[in-house]
């Protein structure tokens, strides 16, 4: 059975929520959350999100380089995903590749009619939108439980 699953455009400085419902079909931009993306409490807000939405899995965009290789950022984003491991093991986890994310987020919003003035502020919600819905294109693949 399936379960909802969360996407995570994980930054330094903010990081983005999206979500789908039980079925997979239907998928939403949540929050930002404005803070370092290496401190216990994002780790908490996500738990937090998690338990509300009876999530089952948790989808992490990986910083990938154009040419396909992982650089600093892809290490750090995978070192995130092991403290999230420790604290959520009951949940599968999986790395979606999120090149050019950013740049189809900011084409959604604008089709979507997301005022220029907002759009900064929820952009990364929307980049975890399209890290989740490249997930489910890609067949849902990546994921794993420890």
């Amino acid at each position: 059975m399936k379960t909802p699953a969360l996407a995570i455009d994980h930054g330094t400085r903010r990081t983005g929520f999206a979500a789908t419902d039980a079925l997979r079909i239907a998928t939403r931009p949540l929050e930002v959350w404005e803070g370092a993306g290496d401190g216990g409490e994002l780790v908490e807000r996500i738990a937090e999100l998690a338990d509300e939405r009876e999530v089952g899995t948790l989808v992490v965009g990986l910083p990938m380089n154009m040419d396909g290789s992982e650089g600093p950022r892809a290490k750090e984003v995978r070192a995130f995903v092991e403290r999230l491991r420790a604290r959520l093991p009951a949940l599968a986890i999986a790395l979606q590749d999120e090149r050019l994310s950013t740049k189809t987020a900011e084409e959604l919003q604008r089709e979507a009619g997301v005022p220029a003035a907002r759009r900064r502020a929820v952009r990364d919600s929307w980049s975890a939108l399209v890290i989740l819905r490249d997930w489910i294109e890609s067949g849902e693949r990546g994921s794993e439980r420890d």
